[in-house]
């Protein structure tokens, strides 16, 4: 609260949670909070059955809403999550002054790795440098020993953010350690192989072919896949089916698969595939409208920026990059 939000005298600290998020870490948010000199406000909320716009029938959304259009910071500690609902939207769209960040609902271990134990300047300076790199082509394309082999084009009219920790200004927040790209629509085509996959079957391993930018087919042990394409049919909304997001990983503490996904999305070497909801603050003008979102890792990969190799087999290979990771790997 105080490093990262650098939270002010006076301000107003918004901690969202439902009725089965860790209790500890949220009133040990709160009591940060206090301490910095902010004014905390804890909201519990009943626990949705699904995540964003498809929970809204769960939440008290004219309220909730409301509130935070005020607060100058928001945790979301959600185990089912707001982030993509129109009271995320609009909260992010006319609250100017907002820092939002999210944990859903991490363990204070896997809070320990993402966010502590490396130096927020080195991380900067990496992902940065990452970003200037994915700006200036045309053409990702990411493979992987399992079986991955997928491409997109870049749209530059579409987000390419970064998280590197730093909160303290208005921004919508997430753990740090990632370079965000929202491919250009209808352009991503291969196959994706994923080694850890939201709402899947755990141990799965399950195979998405994707043909201009949708999910075409899911491949994998027959019960797994089955009760996947069952899980995407449920929302009847042909943008579940849709890339949203490509997440390069860099969080130097996270080396290995979790199962919590706001965690494993970062995992060094990897990358993450979001697909359904895109905000219009990503996706400008109008977004991607869905009804949920989810996400998918594939560790290890090999990223290669048009012909130019920056990720080889989970490892920062490009001369470029290699010297803003030993600070960060050395620690």
């Amino acid at each position: 609260m105080e490093d990262m939000f650098q939270v002010k005298p006076g301000e107003t600290v918004a901690i969202t949670a439902d009725l089965t998020s860790d209790r500890t870490i949220v009133d040990a948010l709160a009591s940060a909070s206090s301490a910095a000199g902010g004014i905390p406000m804890v909201i519990l909320v009943p626990r949705a059955e699904k995540e964003s716009q498809a929970g809204m029938q769960y939440w008290p959304s004219e309220a909730l809403t409301a509130t935070l259009c005020k607060a100058d910071v928001w945790i979301e500690a959600n185990s089912m999550v707001l982030l993509y609902s129109d009271i995320w939207e609009i909260a992010m769209r006319d609250n100017k002054k907002l820092r939002y960040l999210i944990i859903g609902n991490s363990s204070i271990d896997s809070l320990d790795r993402i966010f502590t134990g490396f130096d927020i300047q080195s991380l900067k300076q990496l992902l940065n440098k990452t970003r200037d790199k994915v700006l200036a082509c045309k053409t990702v394309r990411i493979t992987s020993k399992n079986g991955t082999d997928v491409s997109y084009d870049i749209d530059l009219n579409y987000a390419f953010d970064i998280d590197d920790g730093d909160y303290s200004q208005p921004k919508f927040g997430t753990a740090p350690g990632f370079v965000n790209i929202v491919p250009k629509i209808a352009s991503m085509n291969g196959n994706i192989v994923f080694d850890f996959l939201q709402n899947g079957e755990k141990g799965s391993q399950l195979e998405f072919i994707m043909k201009n930018s949708e999910i075409i087919d899911v491949k994998g042990e027959k019960e797994a896949s089955e009760k996947f394409k069952a899980y995407l049919a449920s929302f009847n909304d042909p943008n579940m089916y849709k890339i949203s997001h490509n997440m390069l990983g860099l969080n130097p503490k996270v080396t290995a698969l979790s199962g919590d996904v706001a965690e494993d999305e970062r995992i060094w070497g990897g990358v993450d595939f979001g697909f359904g909801h895109t905000s219009p603050m990503d996706m400008p003008p109008l977004g991607q409208v869905a009804k949920s979102h989810f996400d998918g890792v594939v560790t290890n990969a090999s990223v290669y920026l048009d012909a130019i190799q920056i990720f080889d087999n989970g490892v920062v290979c490009h001369p470029d990059l290699k010297p803003f990771t030993l600070n960060l790997l050395n620690n």
